[in-house]
Protein backbone atom coordinates (compact mmCIF):
# COMPACT_ATOMS: atom_id res chain seq x y z
CA UNK A 1 0.00 0.00 0.00
CA UNK A 2 1.37 2.95 -1.09
CA UNK A 3 0.50 6.70 0.95
CA UNK A 4 -1.94 8.73 -0.14
CA UNK A 5 -0.19 12.52 -0.40
CA UNK A 6 -2.66 13.65 2.68
CA UNK A 7 -1.85 10.48 4.81
CA UNK A 8 1.78 11.28 3.95
CA UNK A 9 1.15 15.17 5.15
CA UNK A 10 -0.88 13.72 8.79
CA UNK A 11 2.52 11.68 9.20
CA UNK A 12 4.68 14.38 8.87
CA UNK A 13 6.56 15.65 12.27
CA UNK A 14 5.71 12.06 13.33
CA UNK A 15 6.43 8.78 11.42
CA UNK A 16 7.50 10.58 8.28
CA UNK A 17 10.08 13.78 8.39
CA UNK A 18 10.79 15.92 5.78
CA UNK A 19 12.89 19.26 6.68
CA UNK A 20 12.10 22.03 5.16
CA UNK A 21 8.49 20.56 4.38
CA UNK A 22 6.39 22.69 2.00
CA UNK A 23 3.01 21.72 1.26
CA UNK A 24 3.61 23.33 -2.54
CA UNK A 25 5.42 20.15 -2.96
CA UNK A 26 2.99 17.84 -1.74
CA UNK A 27 1.60 15.73 -4.77
CA UNK A 28 -1.69 12.83 -4.82
CA UNK A 29 0.56 10.20 -3.56
CA UNK A 30 4.10 11.62 -3.22
CA UNK A 31 6.11 14.81 -1.70
CA UNK A 32 8.73 16.43 -4.63
CA UNK A 33 12.14 16.61 -3.08
CA UNK A 34 14.41 19.77 -4.92
CA UNK A 35 17.95 19.34 -6.02
CA UNK A 36 20.28 20.44 -3.38
CA UNK A 37 23.63 23.03 -4.86
CA UNK A 38 26.39 20.80 -5.12
CA UNK A 39 27.62 17.95 -7.12
CA UNK A 40 30.47 15.06 -6.69
CA UNK A 41 31.96 13.86 -9.65
CA UNK A 42 34.24 10.54 -9.76
CA UNK A 43 37.78 11.71 -11.16
CA UNK A 44 39.14 8.64 -11.90
CA UNK A 45 38.24 6.93 -15.56
CA UNK A 46 37.83 3.55 -13.76
CA UNK A 47 36.14 3.36 -10.46
CA UNK A 48 37.35 0.19 -8.20
CA UNK A 49 34.54 -1.46 -6.00
CA UNK A 50 37.43 -2.40 -3.35
CA UNK A 51 38.75 1.11 -3.14
CA UNK A 52 37.51 4.76 -2.01
CA UNK A 53 37.73 6.74 -5.15
CA UNK A 54 38.15 9.79 -5.65
CA UNK A 55 35.34 12.81 -6.59
CA UNK A 56 35.42 16.15 -6.87
CA UNK A 57 32.86 18.58 -5.38
CA UNK A 58 31.10 20.55 -7.92
CA UNK A 59 28.45 23.48 -7.48
CA UNK A 60 25.61 24.14 -9.56
CA UNK A 61 25.49 28.20 -10.30
CA UNK A 62 21.96 29.64 -10.46
CA UNK A 63 22.53 30.31 -14.11
CA UNK A 64 22.43 26.73 -14.39
CA UNK A 65 25.17 23.84 -14.69
CA UNK A 66 25.31 21.59 -18.51
CA UNK A 67 25.55 18.23 -17.04
CA UNK A 68 27.52 15.93 -20.52
CA UNK A 69 26.14 12.20 -21.68
CA UNK A 70 28.39 9.45 -19.93
CA UNK A 71 29.06 10.51 -17.16
CA UNK A 72 28.13 9.69 -13.56
CA UNK A 73 26.99 13.00 -11.02
CA UNK A 74 26.29 12.48 -7.82
CA UNK A 75 23.74 14.75 -6.43
CA UNK A 76 21.93 14.85 -3.09
CA UNK A 77 18.25 16.22 -2.21
CA UNK A 78 18.03 19.57 -0.44
CA UNK A 79 15.38 18.06 1.71
CA UNK A 80 16.52 15.60 4.95
CA UNK A 81 13.90 12.44 5.65
CA UNK A 82 13.45 10.61 8.47
CA UNK A 83 10.90 7.57 8.07
CA UNK A 84 9.65 5.18 10.66
CA UNK A 85 7.02 2.20 10.06
CA UNK A 86 7.31 3.24 5.87
CA UNK A 87 9.57 2.28 3.43
CA UNK A 88 10.54 5.08 1.43
CA UNK A 89 10.94 4.97 -2.29
CA UNK A 90 12.44 7.26 -4.81
CA UNK A 91 11.81 8.17 -8.16
CA UNK A 92 12.67 10.73 -10.58
CA UNK A 93 9.89 12.99 -12.03
CA UNK A 94 8.48 12.11 -15.13
CA UNK A 95 8.77 15.86 -16.74
CA UNK A 96 12.89 15.54 -15.67
CA UNK A 97 13.17 11.73 -17.16
CA UNK A 98 11.29 13.11 -20.27
CA UNK A 99 14.43 15.19 -20.79
CA UNK A 100 16.38 12.36 -20.68
CA UNK A 101 17.87 12.60 -17.03
CA UNK A 102 18.28 9.51 -14.64
CA UNK A 103 17.83 10.99 -11.60
CA UNK A 104 18.75 7.36 -9.62
CA UNK A 105 20.80 4.69 -12.16
CA UNK A 106 19.98 2.35 -9.34
CA UNK A 107 19.25 3.26 -5.65
CA UNK A 108 16.04 3.90 -5.51
CA UNK A 109 14.49 1.69 -3.47
CA UNK A 110 14.57 3.10 1.10
CA UNK A 111 14.87 1.23 4.16
CA UNK A 112 12.58 1.69 6.77
CA UNK A 113 14.24 3.69 9.73
CA UNK A 114 16.34 5.71 6.97
CA UNK A 115 17.80 9.42 8.32
CA UNK A 116 19.38 11.09 5.61
CA UNK A 117 19.78 13.43 3.05
CA UNK A 118 19.20 11.17 -0.52
CA UNK A 119 22.10 10.78 -2.77
CA UNK A 120 21.14 11.11 -6.39
CA UNK A 121 22.85 8.92 -8.70
CA UNK A 122 22.22 11.16 -12.20
CA UNK A 123 22.63 10.23 -15.76
CA UNK A 124 22.07 12.06 -18.78
CA UNK A 125 21.19 10.46 -22.32
CA UNK A 126 21.12 14.19 -24.06
CA UNK A 127 23.19 17.19 -22.80
CA UNK A 128 21.07 19.51 -20.14
CA UNK A 129 20.98 22.18 -18.08
CA UNK A 130 19.87 21.80 -14.40
CA UNK A 131 19.60 24.32 -11.78
CA UNK A 132 19.51 24.09 -7.96
CA UNK A 133 16.70 23.57 -6.17
CA UNK A 134 14.56 22.21 -9.19
CA UNK A 135 12.05 19.55 -7.70
CA UNK A 136 14.27 16.87 -9.08
CA UNK A 137 12.23 13.62 -7.88
CA UNK A 138 9.55 12.64 -5.31
CA UNK A 139 9.45 10.47 -2.03
CA UNK A 140 6.53 8.01 -1.47
CA UNK A 141 6.17 5.53 1.17
CA UNK A 142 4.93 1.71 1.36
CA UNK A 143 3.32 0.53 4.46
CA UNK A 144 5.44 -2.29 6.09
CA UNK A 145 3.45 -5.70 7.33
CA UNK A 146 5.11 -7.36 9.98
CA UNK A 147 7.75 -6.87 12.45
CA UNK A 148 11.22 -5.26 11.05
CA UNK A 149 14.17 -3.91 12.50
CA UNK A 150 14.96 -0.17 11.29
CA UNK A 151 18.33 0.42 9.08
CA UNK A 152 21.62 1.54 11.00
CA UNK A 153 23.99 1.18 8.15
CA UNK A 154 27.60 2.62 9.84
CA UNK A 155 27.76 4.13 5.57
CA UNK A 156 24.90 5.94 5.03
CA UNK A 157 22.53 6.73 7.59
CA UNK A 158 22.53 10.48 9.18
CA UNK A 159 24.40 11.34 6.42
CA UNK A 160 25.57 14.89 5.82
CA UNK A 161 25.97 15.32 2.20
CA UNK A 162 26.35 13.32 -0.85
CA UNK A 163 27.30 10.32 -0.53
CA UNK A 164 29.87 8.38 -2.76
CA UNK A 165 29.67 4.66 -2.87
CA UNK A 166 31.15 3.12 0.42
CA UNK A 167 31.08 -0.47 -1.10
CA UNK A 168 34.72 -0.64 -0.49
CA UNK A 169 34.18 -0.70 3.37
CA UNK A 170 32.44 -4.39 2.83
CA UNK A 171 35.63 -5.47 1.57
CA UNK A 172 37.40 -5.04 4.85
Amino acid sequence: MILSGKEIEKKIGKEICIEPFNKSQLNSNSYNLKLHNELLVYEEPVLDMKKENKAKKIVIPPEGLLLETGRLYLGRTLEHTTTDGYVPMLEGRSSIGRLGLFVHVTAGFGDVGFSGFWTLEMFCVHPIIIYPETEICQIFYHKIEGEYEKYTSNKYQNNKGIQPSLLFKDFK
